[in-house]
């Protein structure tokens, strides 16, 4: 496996240079970078910009096997307004041709999340129509789209989760599993075993029950909290899963934040065997 880290878990205002020279220095193979509004990656990025990146992960020897976006949030690309979702879309499509550039093999996707407005059976049909169409943007790419499941009032069983990805029937949308996000509504490797060969990639981070479900404040630091890791290896190993695993550690210590990169490492490689 990939033993990764993301860019949203390093101090704010480095450069994606120094957070690359500070993965590699506390030992991570790989780093999932972002599309963000303002930065370095943006929307308005070309794919001639992306060769910076790829030399620059060459040169200090660092995998990029995936990319995210917190943009799906304000731009989903299922949802009530037309207006917004036409965006969504949009970055979407964007993001997987920069992806290609880099040579990722996933792009992160928050398909969209239901609301007192948006109900669920049409959230459901939604996503079916517009990630069956955007299937052939990722297919083009040669970018996998990562559907992944975060407090979206969506897609809260794994057997629905499969199922959507099943009914969408594409080789091009799968699944981007996210252990921790699972612990307030259901067991990670129970996820794992049902969703099987349809994850393409894992991101990692823990949570506490005692401290409350559905508040971010319930995320603590790998091995702290109630995820049960050698059950969630086990089903891994049990699916024949080999590609990245990637800490998704947020937000960043507020004091000696460099000390958060270098513990999410050691106690990642507790929990890889290494």
């Amino acid at each position: 496996m990939i033993k990764s880290i993301s860019f949203w878990s390093f101090p704010e205002g480095l450069s994606i240079e120094e957070r690359m020279r500070m993965a590699k220095k506390y030992g991570f193979d790989g780093i999932e970078l972002t599309v963000e509004a303002e930065g370095e990656i943006t929307p308005a990025s070309t794919t001639d910009d992306m060769s910076e990146y790829v030399d620059m992960a060459q040169e200090i020897g660092l995998e990029l096997r995936t990319l995210a976006t917190g943009l799906g949030w304000a731009f989903p690309a299922v949802g009530p307004d037309p207006e917004v979702t036409e965006k969504g879309i949009e970055i979407i499509r964007t993001s997987l041709k920069l992806g290609a550039a880099l040579g990722v093999e996933t792009f992160l996707v928050v398909p969209g999340t239901v609301t007192p407005e948006y109900p669920y059976d049409q959230a459901y049909d939604d996503t079916v129509d517009t990630f069956s169409e955007l299937a052939e943007d990722a297919e083009e790419a040669g970018v996998c789209i990562g559907l992944e499941y975060v407090w979206n009032k969506f897609l809260l069983s794994p057997l629905e989760f499969a199922g959507i990805i099943d009914e969408i029937d594409e080789e091009y949308v799968q699944a981007y599993f996210d252990v921790g996000n699972v612990i307030p509504n259901g067991y990670p490797d129970q996820w794992i075993r049902i969703l099987d060969d349809r994850i393409k990639a894992l991101h990692i981070k823990d949570f506490r029950e005692s401290i409350g479900t559905g508040t971010f404040d319930g995320f603590v630091d790998l091995l702290e909290g109630d995820v049960p890791w050698d059950r969630v290896m086990d089903a891994l190993k049990e699916i024949g899963y080999d590609g990245p695993v990637t800490a998704e550690m947020m937000p960043p210590y507020p004091h000696h934040p460099e000390r958060m990169i270098e513990a999410t490492s050691k106690s990642m490689d507790a929990i890889l065997g290494r």
